[in-house]
């Protein structure tokens, strides 16, 4: 039997996050550790450590793809693994988030006001009131927490819908913090080779 490690029970980190964060949207701010954690593995250590062993999200949809049978159990078309369609995710994950911030900033700059919703599929505007008092935090702060919250759980759906389509962890093929840390990795991978 293998033995289990602490971080192969950070599938729960991923069910908490999402739980906290449907009671109180501060609480999505703690998705930042996703965000930084891969990164900062992937420059000082050069591998995907965090993705192979410490992504909670990868872990649930082991979880709940192979455990629970919830998976059509079929390799995922070609397209949809290939570079051109990571790298273009990559970019157009890239383009919302920097558009998040945007709107973070206008909330800040007063340029706008604060909207107590979170956005599905980067389109449907659900909202998300009850989980955030206001004047409890400066507005820009609860800003980023509706637009980082409505990109996380975007995110976790799709990795759900193509998990039910096709193997578990089929998200974790054009993920767009694989895809960043894997191109991190080259880069130092070749650094190296060129100072030997």
């Amino acid at each position: 039997m293998k033995s289990k490690y602490w971080y192969d029970y950070l599938w729960i980190w991923s069910i908490v996050y999402f739980s906290l964060g449907f009671f109180n949207i501060l609480f999505a701010w703690l998705g930042m550790i996703d965000f930084f954690v891969p990164i900062i593995i992937a420059v000082f250590a050069g591998n995907k450590w965090f993705c192979n062993r410490l992504c909670g999200r990868g872990q649930l949809f082991s979880k709940l793809g192979g455990a629970l049978k919830f998976f059509g159990n079929r390799q995922a078309p070609r397209w949809l693994v290939s570079k051109w369609f990571r790298y273009g995710f990559l970019a157009f994950f890239l383009a919302m988030f920097l558009n998040m911030i945007f709107q973070t900033y206008l909330v800040a700059s007063k340029a706008r006001t604060l909207n107590e919703a979170i956005k599905l599929f980067w389109t449907f505007e659900v909202p998300w009131r009850w989980t955030y008092k206001a004047g409890t935090v400066p507005d820009w702060i609860a800003q980023f927490s509706f637009g980082f919250y409505g990109l996380m759980l975007t995110s976790m759906l799709i990795g759900l819908v193509v998990m039910v389509l096709y193997k578990p962890r089929t998200w974790c093929v054009f993920c767009p913090m694989g895809t960043m840390t894997q191109s991190i990795c080259k880069l130092k991978h070749r650094s190296n080779l060129n100072k030997k």
